[in-house]
């Protein structure tokens, strides 16, 4: 691909040249010119020097024939002066053709100037943006953990790699003339760019090693290549700062590694807490289920007892008493099982997100009793929001009530909604939330970033809709298959409601 790329500049090189030309048939037509004029006029000053002095000889060496000397001596003058207008007449004769040519080769050189100009801009398009990787994936991926030393650290590579090309740091070259060194420039940095942009995209938490040799090979190669241009070549310092996006690249997706087990973790609690509050359940069903049978087997022992003699009566007391001791732990069980599943405090205080829809660094807190808290989650993200919320944390309590009550009075001043704060949105920095509840002693697992997969697509699909590759129709008509699945998915649900 570069080599394609190469050729199809190398064609632009003669515009260069032409150019050059140009410059030289003007300045050569200008001295050329001046010199036959500066030897016409000195050979009419020699002409009229000599007319002057041999007219001056004759009237003094023959004053009887004064006259007729001086009428032969300004007739030589007049001839002289003839003969001097003659010489400047071609002298300016040639300067003009001279110059004729250079003005037909300046037209030339601006009509080639124009082409190249217009060639340019098909090819760069933007200026200074064809040779300066354009938003990617990187940009995103420092954004996306911004809050991290990781994110801020691959932010301001790419912020200093941007730099370094606009201050002319990022690559050099021999040539002194500016339009040739120009080119050299951008045809290396745009050359070693292109590899680096596509090494990078290939960025993964384990493979720093490969892809750092990848880029050294690349600068290798661009220098190597750049020496036909009059040594044109990326400058080591440019390189580092590539190296040090590559290094941030690769902790920042370790971190998006990390945040993708962070929410398998959540995810997982979650479900072993919904499965605890079950056995909580199950537990009271069993226990009165084993209170009635041994109620049953109470009152079948006294039966037998009222009817047995003396010799039976005491091993019927015994059983009796047995069965009292099992009766009286199947009632504590069922009481336990029912007090943990009817405690009105016990709950999850809910951290969630929803970028799409509120912004970066706004959360809701807010609690549920729900024995699948995540029910009531999804319910927020109903129709009256374009997008799904994200959990960032679940945080079990026994008084919940009191633990959301604390973490709002905490960040009062953050309210979104200063005037009604029920509405329980703050804007605030998640870390901030949790160093406060960490503050307070108490465990949660937490996954800092919103993965907001919703939104994200939204946005690559808005990308697309601008491009000409993209297929609107197709897309609409996926759309409306989706819409129509969930009418009649809902239409199912009602109806088993």
């Amino acid at each position: 691909m570069l080599q394609a790329q190469k050729r199809g500049l190398e064609k632009y090189q003669g515009i260069v040249d032409a150019e050059a030309e140009a410059q030289a048939v003007r300045h050569r037509a200008a001295t050329e010119a001046e010199a036959v004029r500066g030897k016409a006029l000195a050979e009419a000053e020699a002409i009229r020097n000599n007319a002057a002095a041999a007219a001056e000889g004759v009237r003094s060496d023959a004053a009887t024939e004064a006259s007729e000397l001086r009428k032969r001596g300004e007739a030589t003058v007049a001839g002289a002066t003839v003969e001097a207008g003659r010489i400047i007449e071609a002298a300016n004769k040639r300067a003009q053709d001279v110059a004729g040519e250079a003005l037909a080769a300046v037209r030339n050189a601006r009509q080639l100037e124009q082409t190249a100009t217009a060639m340019r801009n098909i090819i760069e398009g933007y200026g200074d943006r064809y040779v300066i990787p354009t938003q990617g994936l990187l940009d995103e991926l420092a954004e996306h953990f911004g809050f991290t030393e990781a994110g801020a650290r691959l932010k301001s590579a790419r912020e200093q790699m941007r730099e370094m090309i606009r201050r002319g740091k990022a690559a050099t070259c021999d040539y002194v003339e500016t339009n040739r060194r120009t080119t050299a420039i951008e045809f290396v940095l745009d050359a070693f760019n292109g590899k680096v942009d596509s090494i990078l995209a290939d960025v993964r938490h384990d493979n720093f090693g490969t892809l750092e040799q990848k880029v050294k090979d690349a600068f290798s190669v661009v220098n190597n290549n750049g020496q036909a241009f009059r040594d044109a070549r990326i400058t080591p310092e440019y390189l580092a700062t590539r190296l040090a996006e590559l290094k941030w690249a690769v902790v920042a997706n370790e971190l998006k590694l990390k945040e993708r087990e962070e929410q398998r973790l959540i995810k997982e609690r979650i479900r072993e807490e919904e499965k605890a509050q079950r056995e909580f359940e199950r537990a009271q069903r069993e226990a009165e289920k084993e209170e009635e049978v041994l109620r049953k087997a109470m009152d079948k022992a006294r039966r037998e007892f009222e009817k047995a003699g003396d010799a039976q009566k005491a091993r019927y007391e015994e059983q009796l008493t047995q069965l009292a001791l099992k009766l009286q732990e199947a009632e504590e069980k069922n009481k336990r099982a029912i007090s943990m599943a009817q405690q009105t405090k016990t709950g999850h205080v809910y951290v969630i997100s929803n970028v799409g829809s509120f912004g970066e660094n706004v959360f809701k807190v807010g609690l549920t009793r729900r024995l699948e808290p995540l029910d009531r989650i999804r319910e927020l993200g109903d129709a009256s929001v374009p997008f799904e919320f994200d959990v960032h944390a679940l945080i079990h309590s026994e008084d919940a009530p009191s633990l959301e009550r604390e973490l709002h009075k905490r960040f009062v001043r953050e309210q979104v909604n200063k005037v009604n704060p029920r509405k329980e949105f703050f804007r605030v920095a998640l870390q901030n939330i949790r160093q406060v509840v960490d503050g307070m002693g108490l465990q949660a697992q937490w996954t800092m970033t919103a993965e907001a997969r919703e939104f994200r697509e939204t946005q690559a699909v808005e990308r697309a809709m601008k491009s000409q590759s993209f297929e609107e129709g197709a897309w609409i008509q996926q759309q409306l298959k989706e819409q129509e699945a969930a009418r009649v998915e809902e239409a199912r649900k009602e109806a088993v409601a």
